[in-house]
């Protein structure tokens, strides 16, 4: 189902959840009649809906949670006899639902209709005490894997144990979002899993995620999120990620969506100086944005001029660059552009008279160290000159006395062994 047919649905369940609430005293009394995990279902469709496109729906989700909670302070506890009710309770607390809430209920169930095991971790996480829980919590994936908390169970563990051990959370994001197709669930469970493949390097799997991600969830409210993410990751890896596996990535991607990324791809690649990328990355843009009302051209070209500079095609970059509309530049875009113009300025300026002048002789310091000496033509490696050569007068004089001392000893041994070869003759 596309989002636009899932955004008539929400308004048809909008419209219908209206007529059976509405603030009179009979709405109030079908109110109470609704079970919990029915509420819950209309809960889960909105907010479905919203990461499939349909932000419109956003307020009536905030309506749903709010009903919900009321509907389950106000709950007689006999209607968590029913375990679809209790599993409405625990999602409705794992998808932004008050936490108080839950600890309300549970504080009165005498009956031991919650696992206590799972309402404890969850009031721990909720309360920001998750790293606590994360062993339970791994142990209780496997055990509701196939039960209806089960994918949220799974990306409540996968965001406690990120901190100590992201494998194992890549798992349980894997996990959620294989048992929950098309929801929120797996839109979180992907976004967060290409945040853990950028942070570990994990170049194809990242890849593989992003990909699924801008096929599914393009028009979330979250994308934008993910748009930083894919940018970092092929920003650090292009090369190992090439231009058709971006077309491959963004292909099927809104226009206008996939216009945004590569803008940013080409902002990144530009401030760092990879200009093959940006110069690829600012064309795509021009290409994608060709059929819009705000193309993006202007900005696609200033990228795309300031990468053809360090090509040595500096005045035409730079005359392109001052053809563009400042109204159609954000601030940022603008400063940089500011920059390029600067360096520009600097590169292109003709050198002055002064500049081809040469320093006299007697300011200009002796580069040559002692050690490099021995390499000068009129050393030999002992130091000492070769004949025909003599140093400069004094130069003796400046020898180390520590250097010398070893030369002369050097020398007296040589006179010894000439005298007992004399002897010997």
């Amino acid at each position: 189902m596309n989002w636009r047919a899932r955004h008539a649905l929400s308004l048809l369940a909008a419209t219908a959840i209206a007529l059976v609430l509405p603030m009179d005293s009979r709405a109030q009394q079908s109110q109470e009649t609704l079970e919990p995990y029915q509420m819950l279902r209309s809960l889960q469709f909105v907010q479905d809906t919203v990461v499939m496109g349909d932000h419109s729906a956003g307020a009536m989700q905030r309506f749903m949670l709010s009903t919900i909670d009321k509907r389950l302070r106000t709950a007689d506890m006999r209607v968590f006899e029913d375990p679809r009710n209790v599993d409405a309770a625990l999602i409705y607390a794992m998808s932004g639902g008050n936490p108080s809430t839950l600890e309300l209920i549970v504080s009165k169930d005498t009956a031991g209709n919650f696992d206590n095991r799972v309402a404890n971790a969850l009031r721990k996480y909720l309360s920001g005490r998750g790293t606590m829980v994360a062993s339970g919590l791994a142990n209780m994936v496997p055990e509701y894997r196939d039960q209806r908390i089960g994918p949220y169970l799974a990306l409540v563990a996968g965001n406690v144990i990120i901190a100590t051990d992201q494998k194992k959370a890549l798992e349980f994001y894997d996990t959620a979002r294989l048992l929950a197709p098309g929801t929120i669930i797996e839109e979180a469970a992907l976004r967060r899993s290409v945040a853990v493949a950028v942070e570990q390097g994990l170049v194809a799997k990242g890849f593989g995620y992003a990909r699924q991600y801008a096929r599914r969830f393009s028009h979330s409210p979250y994308a934008s999120q993910f748009a930083d993410l894919f940018v970092a990751l092929v920003s650090a890896h292009f090369g190992e990620i090439t231009a058709e596996d971006l077309d491959g990535a963004l292909e099927v991607m809104a226009d206008d969506r996939a216009r945004e990324i590569y803008l940013r791809l080409a902002r990144q690649a530009t401030i760092e100086g990879k200009t093959e990328l940006a110069k690829l990355a600012a064309d795509k843009a021009a290409e994608r944005g060709k059929s819009l009302a705000t193309s993006g051209l202007s900005a696609a070209s200033l990228f795309s001029n300031v990468a053809r500079m360090p090509a040595g095609k500096m005045q035409e970059a730079v005359k392109a660059l001052d053809q563009i509309p400042d109204n159609e530049l954000s601030a940022e875009d603008r400063a940089l552009r500011d920059a390029a113009r600067r360096i520009a300025a600097e590169v292109l300026k003709a050198p002055s008279l002064e500049s081809l002048g040469q320093d006299k002789a007697e300011t200009i310091p002796n580069q040559i160290s002692a050690e490099q000496t021995s390499a000068l033509p009129a050393h030999d490696a002992a130091g000492a000159t070769a004949k025909g050569v003599q140093p400069p007068a004094g130069e003796a004089k400046a020898l180390d006395p520590d250097f010398k001392s070893y030369v002369d000893k050097g020398r007296s041994k040589l006179s010894a062994i000439d005298e007992l070869l004399k002897k010997d003759k």
